[in-house]
Parts: structure tokens; C-alpha cells; sequence
């Protein structure tokens, strides 16, 4: 059961993410700008997919190859669906701050207003704290090899971005932005 649940934060992940897109989409805000700076992030998607079969591979008995476990506990299982699950919450609470400043990538050219409320006074980056839990809790549900090496690449290729994205709130929104950050801590 934990190992259906840690798939399925997966769907819900995707769904969030994309209906908000769509809602963007529709009140005449082009939300998704990824690859627009940085083109080697289209490298990302392929990795996703891999990634994304793994875990429904090891959810639902499908092929998969050398993925032993390091460790089968119910117990920890458990722990990583409630990572899952406060992961989720990161991000629904994430978009709702967001509002219609939500983008994908950066948007040079339309930026937004500066979100500092709602869960953006607690994380600079709530998103991406959400996406770490997530990725966290399935390793936790799904021990191997595979899924640690997508652990430590995630968690690095956040940080990535989030740097980007830092240094071009720094140069956009500059003491307004400056102020927030001696307020809120990057990530928790």
C-alpha cells in the first residue's frame, strides 16, 4: 500500500502542477518558460520519465533492472508516504501562495510581484522543499541504488536552479528581495 501511495504522489505532483498551467494558461499567462535561459535543462525531461518508471516499476511489480533494495522496512515505508504527503502539501500551499506568479523557469520578460506570504514566509523556496520531500519519501518507500542517485542529482539540481532563480530576484526585485532573504531562510 505505502509503495501505491508514493506512486501516486507522483500523479498528483504532475496534476497540481499542470492545472495550474492550464488555469494560467487561460486567464492569458504563458506560466512555462523552462529552457527559455538555460537550454541544457531539456536534457531534464528524459531523466524524469526514467525516473518516474522506476517508481512505478517498483510499485507495481514491472520490469526493472538491478534495483535491489537496501533495506525493506514497513516502518520507514511509512515515513517516506507521510514525506510524500508533506511534500504535496508544500507544493499545494506553495501554489496558492504563488497565485498567478506561478511560472516554470524563469519569465524575464513578465515577472510578477515578489510572493512573501502565505508559506513564502516560513521558505524562500517552498516548491522545491516540496519536490525534495517528495523524492526523499519515495527513496524511503523504494531503497535502491537508483532511486539514491536521483536523490542526490535532485537535491543538486534544485539547489541549481534555485540559485539561478535567486540571482535574477536579486536583480529584478533588488532591496525588496534582499530584505526578504535576511527574513526567510532559503529552504527551511
Amino acid at each position: 500500500m505505502a509503495g501505491y501511495l508514493a506512486a501516486l504522489t507522483i500523479v498528483l505532483f504532475l496534476g497540481l502542477v499542470i492545472t495550474r498551467l492550464i488555469m494560467l494558461r487561460r486567464r492569458g499567462i504563458t506560466a512555462l518558460h523552462f529552457g527559455n535561459i538555460d537550454k541544457k535543462d531539456f536534457l531534464l525531461p528524459p531523466f524524469a520519465l526514467v525516473y518516474f518508471y522506476v517508481v512505478f516499476a517498483a510499485a507495481f511489480g514491472w520490469p526493472l533492472v538491478a534495483a535491489p533494495r537496501f533495506f525493506h522496512s514497513d516502518a520507514i515505508g511509512w515515513l517516506g508516504v507521510a514525506l510524500c504527503a508533506g511534500g504535496l502539501l508544500f507544493v499545494v500551499l506553495s501554489l496558492v501562495s504563488f497565485g498567478t506568479s506561478f511560472r516554470v523557469g524563469i519569465d524575464v520578460e513578465h515577472p510578477d510581484k515578489l510572493v512573501t506570504t502565505g508559506v513564502f514566509a516560513v521558505s524562500r523556496n517552498p516548491i522545491y522543499v516540496g519536490f525534495a520531500l517528495v523524492l526523499l519519501g519515495q527513496f524511503l518507500v523504494f531503497p535502491s541504488w537508483i532511486l539514491l542517485l536521483y536523490l542526490i542529482a535532485g537535491f543538486w539540481l534544485f539547489n541549481r536552479q534555485v540559485l539561478r532563480e535567486e540571482a535574477f530576484l536579486r536583480q529584478h526585485y533588488g532591496r525588496e528581495y534582499t530584505e526578504y532573504c535576511g527574513r526567510v531562510r532559503r529552504y527551511l
